[in-house]
Order: structure tokens, then C-alpha cells, then sequence
């Protein structure tokens, strides 16, 4: 009886192992599409307001006095 209780505990654990395997492996794919899907999202930003970032420091540059040595 208690053979057979130790080999059902045994079967119980690997299961569970196999199946914490699974999932933490299924995360790391979902983390992996989360930043996959915030990078496209920063780059689609910087390509927007890309344009408009560049002519905001060119003015700022241009309206710098410049040094009078």
C-alpha cells in the first residue's frame, strides 16, 4: 500500500513539474510579444513626432546667442 501511494506521489510531482516547465515557458513567449509590441510602438512615436522634435531643437538652436569671443 505504501508503494503504491509513493509511486502516485512521484507521478503527482513530475506532472506538476512538466507542467511549471509549460508555463513558465508560455511567459517568456508572452514577454516576448509584449516587447516586441512596445518597440513598435516606441518606433511608430519617434517616427510621428520624429520630424516635429527635430524642427523644435533646430529653432531652439537658432534662437541660442551665440558667444562673442
Amino acid at each position: 500500500m505504501l508503494g503504491m501511494y509513493m509511486a502516485v506521489q512521484d507521478w503527482v510531482q513530475r506532472r506538476l513539474a512538466v507542467s511549471r516547465d509549460r508555463q513558465s515557458g508560455a511567459s517568456a513567449v508572452e514577454y516576448g510579444l509584449l516587447i516586441g509590441l512596445i518597440a513598435i510602438a516606441v518606433i511608430a512615436v519617434l517616427v510621428v513626432l520624429g520630424p516635429k522634435l527635430a524642427g523644435m531643437f533646430t529653432e531652439v538652436e537658432t534662437n541660442l546667442p551665440t558667444s562673442g569671443s
